[in-house]
């Protein structure tokens, strides 16, 4: 049935799929007219109809319309910044500016699934910062003239302690967020959350909602400063969690950490043992068991036997077993109690990740501070950046070489920084999708006055400095290593592309049903908007904002490619591709006779073009030829 929505250029409409999956599942949960049973869903819910007005769950005010408004498709659309992107021919890294929640559903056609690990790094709820206001809409004009469309900044609403929703408003900010973000980690992958001690705990049932209980992996607790606050009030925080969930936790482990060399020297070969070098460990066990209850003899005669409550931890059958492959060493004189050895050539490649990490192996605050202030000559121009190392750890254990990040809290760019630089360590590929906000810096800041307008500024020259940095290194290593024949591969992963959240091409977004006209009497008002408001769309508006709109929406990835295809004469048509998908596009405002005949014998390719651009009698010979393969827009 033709409706409103057809004509729409929106994201996916996930409540729509939501509930298609359920009727794919029950289908006796619903009438003959497609709407859910609500009376047929309580029967399996309630099989006795008792109303259960006492369970377990996690509730707050609003909760349900943030569920909704995620899952709430958008029309907006995002925009290439060809001006202040950094080598994008060579680089698929993205830096996007803009409302996040609003850019998730963006991503969500060309990038669900896709993202490897997630890191973000949001405002903690201290009444201080700030809360995003989920005031986005099409057809408000504030929030584009608050983002820089008419006017420079976006201003936050803050979130006091003394409203009375101040977890409320935290939490709807954070729910609707992470119910996208799920949908674009792939099965085996993993986010990481930095919080403080205000939400942690509404955070892990936050979770348990979005991700399920299951899923929990572990809450790292990163030292987050090497010296005490002196004039706290209670207690120094030195302590910030960082939580850790899987997609799927069966699907996801940590990779080992690389083994320090002070932990290999601890392995020593005091008795020339043949397979090398090995450290001891405790034979004792803490409880007791009767099958390890037995006396041992050393070599020297003396006579060993468990303390009172405890037991040796090999069984005797065991013990003699390994005492016969000289696996059991009872010190320098022969005597000793003994112990278990341990080879290093048995000890894994690296070693397992523990839940508390030190600021001397991940960095600390002051650090994050000074990286700033190195990169911008003496000015940090952001609060609360967080360390490289710290970013570098996250990434080094989640991910391969080739695998895709993202941060939707970009704030100062940190994330993008740390993928660039582990990818120059160890020749990786990973890539990244950073998104930040452009949250208006105080008037009043050193990065306001240095003009630094907005915190997506600070975010996007910081790794334009970054990438200028790691350059200079290799170029100082190997002078030759930029010249022409090989300069693409040398800048590969070192860049990004800048795209900007910005209001649809397409007029039609602003249309508004008339509440007093039926279904049908809309669609067809809707039809003559159209055709008097787009009449002149490609000529009024910019071709590569129109394309990237169309193909993203179409799920292509914003790194999509285009080759002029030469065989039609009548109408400039296009091949778009990106790494999994390719389709014919044309944008002309009419499509040729000869163009329409093409497509008689030619039918393997997808083929999208304008819907003005084709009369009733194109448009029905394309659906006859192509059948789905055919979309106008």
């Amino acid at each position: 049935m033709e409706n409103i929505k057809n004509y729409m250029p929106e994201s996916p409409d996930f409540n729509k799929e939501r509930l298609e999956t359920l009727k794919q599942l029950f289908p006796d949960l619903f009438t003959n007219e497609n709407k859910l049973n609500i009376e047929e869903l309580k029967k399996i819910i309630e099989p006795e109809s008792i109303t259960e007005t006492e369970r377990y769950e996690f509730r707050w005010f609003g909760k349900s319309n943030a569920k909704r408004n995620a899952f709430t498709p958008s029309n907006a659309t995002l925009v290439y910044d060809e001006e202040r992107s950094v080598n994008p021919a060579e680089s698929e890294n993205i830096i996007i500016e803009g409302e996040n929640l609003e850019v998730l559903k963006l991503l969500s056609a060309a990038y669900r699934e896709q993202i490897k690990c997630i890191y973000i790094d949001p405002p903690y709820n201290t009444g201080k910062d700030f809360v995003y206001s989920d005031n986005f809409t099409q057809d408000k004009k504030a929030y584009w003239e608050d983002a820089g469309v008419v006017e420079e900044g976006l201003k936050i609403d803050t979130n006091t302690e003394a409203d009375g929703r101040y977890h409320s408003n935290w939490l709807n900010m954070m729910y609707s967020r992470l119910l996208v973000a799920r949908q674009l980690l792939r099965e085996d992958g993993v986010i990481f959350i930095s919080i403080d001690d205000n939400e942690v705990h509404h955070l892990r049932k936050l979770c348990d909602d979005v991700f399920g209980e299951d899923n929990f992996i572990a809450n790292i607790i990163w030292e987050k400063k090497f010296s005490p606050q002196n004039d706290a009030k209670w207690f120094s925080q030195s302590h910030d969690f960082i939580i850790c969930i899987g997609k799927n936790k069966s699907k996801w482990f940590p990779n080992l950490l690389e083994r320090r060399e002070e932990l290999n020297q601890r392995y020593k070969n005091l008795d020339n043992d043949t397979r090398g070098d090995w450290t001891s460990g405790d034979l004792l066990r803490k409880d007791f068991q009767q099958s390890g209850s037995y006396v041992i003899t050393a070599p020297s005669g003396k006579k060993h036997k468990p303390p009172t409550g405890r037991s040796w931890r090999f069984s005797e059958d065991k013990f003699s077993e390994l005492l016969g492959e000289n696996r059991i060493w009872f010190g320098e004189s022969g005597e000793n109690v003994p112990r278990f050895k341990r080879f290093l050539s048995d000890v894994q490649d690296g070693i397992k990740v523990t839940t508390i990490w030190k600021f001397a192996d991940v960095g600390h605050n002051q650090e994050a501070t000074q990286e700033l202030r190195s990169i911008f000559d003496g000015d940090a121009f952001f609060d609360t950046p967080k360390p490289v190392k710290l970013i570098n750890r996250i990434i080094d254990i989640a991910t391969s070489k080739d695998d895709l990040i993202l941060d939707f809290f970009g704030g100062s760019g940190t994330t993008a920084q740390a993928v660039m630089e582990l990818n120059k360590e160890d020749n990786g590929s990973r890539k990244f999708i950073l998104v930040q906000l452009p949250e208006q810096t105080d008037e009043k800041s050193e990065a306001y006055k240095a003009g630094y307008k907005k915190i997506s500024d600070i975010t996007i020259e910081r790794n334009k400095r970054v990438v200028d940095k790691i350059i200079k290194a290799k170029q100082d290593e190997q002078p030759d290593l930029f010249t022409e024949e090989n300069k693409e591969e040398n800048l590969k992963c070192l860049g990004f592309k800048v795209f900007k959240l910005a209001k649809s091409n397409f007029p039609r977004v602003d249309f508004a049903p008339d509440p007093t006209k039926t279904d049908a009497e809309n669609v067809e008002l809707l039809k003559k908007y159209i055709a008097d408001k787009e009449a002149q769309l490609v000529n009024a508006f910019n071709r590569e904002e129109l394309l990237t709109e169309i193909l993203l929406k179409k799920g292509f990835n914003l790194n999509y490619t285009t080759e002029l295809q030469t065989q039609f004469t009548k109408n400039e048509i296009l091949l778009a591709k990106d790494s999994e998908k390719e389709c014919l596009i044309c944008l002309d405002v009419s499509i040729a006779n000869e163009t329409v005949e093409y497509f008689k014998t030619n039918k393997t390719k997808k083929f999208i073009c304008l819907e003005r651009a084709l009369d009733t009698t194109k448009k029905y010979n394309l659906k006859h030829y192509l059948g789905d393969l055919v979309d106008v827009f």
